[in-house]
């Protein structure tokens, strides 16, 4: 799992528009990135909604949500839920990989690979300052901005 102080790792992956995002994204803004397993369930609907309705409460900082759904899951997601900040689609789970947030997961006795529901926040420079696991999606954008202003 990525620390506080550590780099942000690099990627390169498709957003809910089929356009590739790299890191490069990030540079010189705050990010918000926050990994979350599955569009258009109940927990990760209302998280995603949450970061909508207060969107412009993070002025000059990037939103992003991250999971190992398609692009044309993650378009219909956007498109559903009215969604205006950036979806990646980790499919081959690179990303969720290097920040540590890939692991063995169960779910009524049966384990299996997943995401856990984890957030980064990034500096202008790609430095992680804040870690938050095992989010709780309600009520979670704004405990996102109460930490970072």
């Amino acid at each position: 799992m990525l620390k506080v102080g550590d780099q942000f790792p690099a990627f390169s992956l498709l957003n809910q528009d089929g356009e590739t995002v790299t890191n490069e994204a990030m540079a010189g803004s705050v990010s918000v990135i926050y990994f979350y397993p599955k569009d258009d369930t109940s927990g990760c609907t209302a998280e995603a909604c949450e970061f909508q309705e207060q969107l412009s409460d993070f002025p000059g900082k990037n939103v992003f949500g991250v999971s190992p759904d398609p692009v044309k899951s993650h378009r219909k997601f956007a498109d559903k839920y009215n969604l205006e900040f950036t979806l990646l689609a980790d499919t081959e789970t690179a990303l969720c990989e290097a920040c540590g947030v890939w692991a063995e997961k169960s779910m009524y006795g049966k384990k299996y690979m997943g995401v856990l529901r984890t957030t980064f926040v990034v500096d202008a420079n790609g430095v992680v300052t804040h870690v938050f696991e095992k989010v709780k999606p309600q009520g979670h954008a704004a405990e996102i901005r109460a930490a970072i202003g």
